[in-house]
């Protein structure tokens, strides 16, 4: 069959792709990546065929305004139990769509579309903010699922949302989301359904340990979007609600990618003492112009251990330190599929990437989070498996850094804790095996559409 993997141009967002992009490929299924050509040279470093369509989008130059001018935040993590109102969360669709989803998916949608009914694929693979795919899926007559790259805090919001306005009089009953892409499908002679919002399947890798519980504050529940657990370890599928309807989850074992990977010749030599990487991302720097607490006073703090500190720093950052201590190695780029094995505490920002990365080799992370959207919620997960420690951005201090790392090399609790996640990951199916399963969607799609034999 053929098979059109869809992805805005965020480069992390194609990394969680690339896995079952591959798997689909060496079952023998013709696959192109479709994004803006901002992303063209990252899906070609893969090995997969990039296709470029539309034009590239500004929403890290939006996103900077938006911090700049101190917007209300609207906070997808708040659920039923938390008595969250209808105008908070319709207020937040407000701002949601305009500034975030129709930024990335405007300069895509229309040739995302053109190239889908021109290659006709049987399925699109997309990822949760690329809202243009499902509907070039509609408009071609595709099956379509959705991978998750982190927890699905937009089904659960979408579930949330829909179970308030159900609640309103019929002339309160504002939907900004649905009125967007219904206006796309439109065009297509298409109309608006929830498969658009949450894909007619969903595939997750996150083990149940870091996905969305399924009570208490700041998690899923009945009704409100919650992930299904399924049988991890046995490729069962789960569950959902969202509103009225059902998100169905396919578990996929994370498998690491990183983009291109060169292994430098001291990560090949066992290090002689405990080694800690640093590597905190673009978020901080991105969302507030500066790291929490800056790069040399942790880097500082950490001196006094009998430790080896790996901090990947840009050219840039590495530049601004006025001193590099004796137990610390500073390096532009190392893969981190390549480092954690070789470390006994990653301290992280808590990106799904980074987080599940450094799960997946069984090493104890110290999240230091910004308190918005998925980050919180990954480090609960990791405290609450007893893999790591977390501390939000505004209450990290340097000597608070050094004295969790002191903890988690000190505790050997930690390391069980996080060996235990590790098997539980390596316990779901890979990406190669959820193929069959997509197969299968496809041809069950095929036959009610009545559109023919598999290309």
């Amino acid at each position: 069959m053929r098979v059109v993997i869809a992805t805005q141009a965020e480069r992390s967002h194609f990394f969680s792709l690339v896995t079952l992009a591959w798997a689909l490929r060496t079952a023998g299924h013709e696959v192109r990546v479709a994004s803006q050509p901002e992303l063209v040279d990252a899906i070609a470093g893969s090995g997969l065929t990039a296709v470029p369509v539309g034009h590239d989008h500004r929403f890290r130059q939006v996103m900077k305004r938006v911090v700049d001018a101190r917007w209300p935040r609207f906070d997808m993590t708040v659920d039923a139990s938390a008595g969250v109102s209808w105008e908070y969360v319709r207020d937040g669709f407000r701002r949601l769509v305009p500034w975030w989803w129709k930024v990335v998916n405007e300069p895509l949608v229309g040739d995302l579309v053109a190239f889908c009914r021109e290659w006709r694929p049987d399925l699109v693979v997309w990822e949760p903010t690329t809202f243009a795919a499902p509907v070039a899926a509609r408009a071609c007559g595709a099956a379509h699922v959705r991978l998750l790259w982190s927890v699905d805090l937009f089904a659960r919001m979408r579930g949330l949302f829909l179970q308030l306005m159900a609640g309103r009089p019929a002339g309160e009953r504002e939907d900004v989301l649905a009125d967007w892409l219904g206006g796309h499908l439109g065009r297509f002679g298409e109309r608006f359904a929830e498969d658009v919002v949450c894909g007619q399947s969903t595939i997750d890798y996150l083990p149940a340990s870091l996905r969305l519980q399924p009570d208490g504050p700041g998690t899923g529940g009945p009704g409100t979007g919650a992930v299904g657990t399924g049988a991890v370890g046995t490729g069962a599928v789960g569950t959902g609600a969202v509103g009225t309807g059902a998100v169905e989850y396919v578990p996929m074992r994370y498998v690491p990618y990183n983009g291109r990977a060169v292994v430098p010749g001291w990560l090949r030599v066992p290090p002689r003492r405990p080694r800690v990487a640093l590597t905190l991302g673009s978020s901080w720097t991105t969302r507030l112009g500066r790291y929490a607490v800056p790069v040399q006073d942790i880097l500082d703090a950490l001196s006094g251990l009998d430790v080896e500190v790996v901090a990947t720093l840009s050219a840039k950052q590495q530049a601004e330190l006025t001193r590099v201590p004796g137990n610390a190695r500073l390096a532009e780029y190392v893969p981190l599929l390549a480092l954690a094995p070789t470390c006994q505490v990653v301290i992280n920002q808590g990106g799904p990437g980074t987080v599940c990365t450094t799960a997946a080799y069984g090493v104890p992370q110290l999240v230091l989070h910004y308190d918005w959207f998925d980050e919180p919620l990954l480090a609960r997960g990791l405290v609450r498996a007893g893999a790591g420690a977390a501390v939000p951005s505004g209450e990290v201090t340097a000597a608070g850094v050094r004295e969790q790392v002191v903890r988690l090399l000190g505790d050997p609790s930690f390391a069980e804790g996080a060996g235990r996640l590790r098997a539980e990951m390596a316990a779901m199916p890979a990406p190669n095996d959820i193929v069959p399963r997509l197969e299968k969607l496809t041809e069950e799609h095929r036959r009610a559409a009545g559109s023919g034999a598999p290309r």
